[in-house]
């Protein structure tokens, strides 16, 4: 593969995880109520304190994994953030077999464990040359 492919990956990879986190945060601000009330159906305590704490990484980290700043620890950060989301969120075990909602969990599950295989392999890897990371380097 010629040389000038492995950043381009890395660097579009890198920023789809970004904006993949990025447009749900800033959907929880302006979806406030509704996400209160979803994340109410699944038994989440301490509601305020978590979306909140949800909010900030996933608009602050999104931007940040989207320049490449400090892609290491925050795709790890992202990635444990993920797999909380999925287990108390997503929980498609606790559903009735057979409808509709126990589907899309189970959907939303799955697809949750790709976007952490990404992240971990950002986390192992590093945010590449084209990265605001490689250039505080030097």
């Amino acid at each position: 593969m010629p040389t000038f492919f492995a950043p381009l990956m890395t660097t579009s990879g890198r920023v789809l995880l970004g904006v993949y986190f990025l447009l749900p945060g800033l959907s929880k601000i302006t979806g406030w109520e509704g996400t209160v009330a979803y994340m109410a159906e699944h038994g989440m305590v301490f509601i305020p304190f978590f979306l909140v704490l949800t909010i900030l990484l996933q608009v602050g980290g999104g931007v940040a994994l989207a320049l490449g700043y400090a892609t290491r620890p925050l795709a790890f950060v992202l990635a444990g953030l993920t797999l909380v989301i999925s287990i108390v969120l997503h929980d498609f075990w606790n559903l009735p077999a057979g409808e509709l909602q126990t589907a899309h969990e189970m959907q939303n599950f799955i697809k949750n464990l790709a976007i952490m295989a990404g992240l971990l392999g950002l986390a192992g890897l590093g945010g590449g040359p084209w990265s605001l990371d490689a250039r505080r380097q030097g």
